[in-house]
């Protein structure tokens, strides 16, 4: 080989050796840049995890996004005094009965009140009013006259023996089951406050209807959930082919046929 081509030979592989380099290079500054897009996205999508999800968009009615909030503090108190009754069915049947009850018997005063607010309103734009008032004075009947003898001990003794548990008359119109309505009575305590405050809050007639039809039909569906949950009657999942092989078993087998299973 004469020095030309040795030359040549040479700068052959100078060329491809530079060729070389330039691709690793490349290659090098191509994984650099993909390392950075990777490690960004993965900051973002960190960031974005990390940060707490905003309330869902409230409901349409003032009215239901009340009752959401009240049924979050009340039925956790209904749940676990609902599900300490396991004596009979007959206990949380008066249970639930007493306490729909309670909370029909309470909002309605309200409702009144409301209505008759805008009698008033009206009343005093100029509606006219008459009334009629009776005054007697003199003629005192016999139980003017009385003279009462008894001693404070005696009339507070009287007094206590004439006082009506008030457990009596929860619910009197109800019935069923005397433990049922105690506890009812005890739980109803608890939240009759919060529903009040909570009903209280609206105005608006469509947000006061919406409260309470919803508010009575969600405790009658979360006293069926409790029921349910408390019954533990679960159906086991099964398919077709189980069901052919089970009636495939059974019509193999007869009933003076013997069984060794090993375990």
């Amino acid at each position: 080989m004469n020095e030309e081509e040795r030359v040549l030979r040479s700068n052959i592989r100078r060329l491809i050796r530079n060729v070389k380099a330039k691709k690793l290079d490349e290659h090098k500054k191509m994984l650099e840049l993909v390392s950075t897009l990777v490690q960004h996205e993965l900051k973002a999508m960190i960031s974005e995890a990390s940060t707490p999800d905003v309330d869902p968009t409230p409901n349409k009615s003032t009215g239901i996004n009340v009752l959401e909030e009240l049924l979050k503090k009340i039925v956790p108190v209904l749940e676990t005094d609902y599900k300490s009754l396991t004596t009979n069915n007959e206990q949380r049947q008066s249970f639930r009965a007493h306490i729909i009850s309670a909370v029909v018997d309470t909002l309605t005063p309200a409702q009144a009140n409301n209505v008759a607010g805008a009698e008033a309103a009206a009343t005093e734009l100029g509606e006219n009013v008459d009334e009629e008032i009776d005054v007697n004075i003199g003629d005192d009947g016999p139980d003017d006259k009385f003279i009462d003898i008894r001693t404070d001990a005696e009339k507070k003794a009287e007094e206590e023996d004439e006082e009506v548990d008030p457990r009596d008359s929860f619910g009197a119109e109800v019935g069923g089951d005397e433990t049922g309505r105690n506890m009812a009575y005890q739980s109803f305590k608890k939240i009759e406050t919060s529903v009040i405050d909570s009903y209280e809050l609206l105005s608006d007639p469509d947000d006061q209807e919406l409260f309470y039809d919803y508010l009575i039909a969600n405790l009658k569906l979360y006293f069926d959930k409790f029921e349910g949950e408390l019954s533990g009657d679960v159906e086991e999942p099964t398919n077709q082919a189980y069901t052919d092989a089970k009636q495939g078993d059974t019509a193999d087998v007869s009933s003076d046929d013997e069984f060794d299973l090993e375990i």
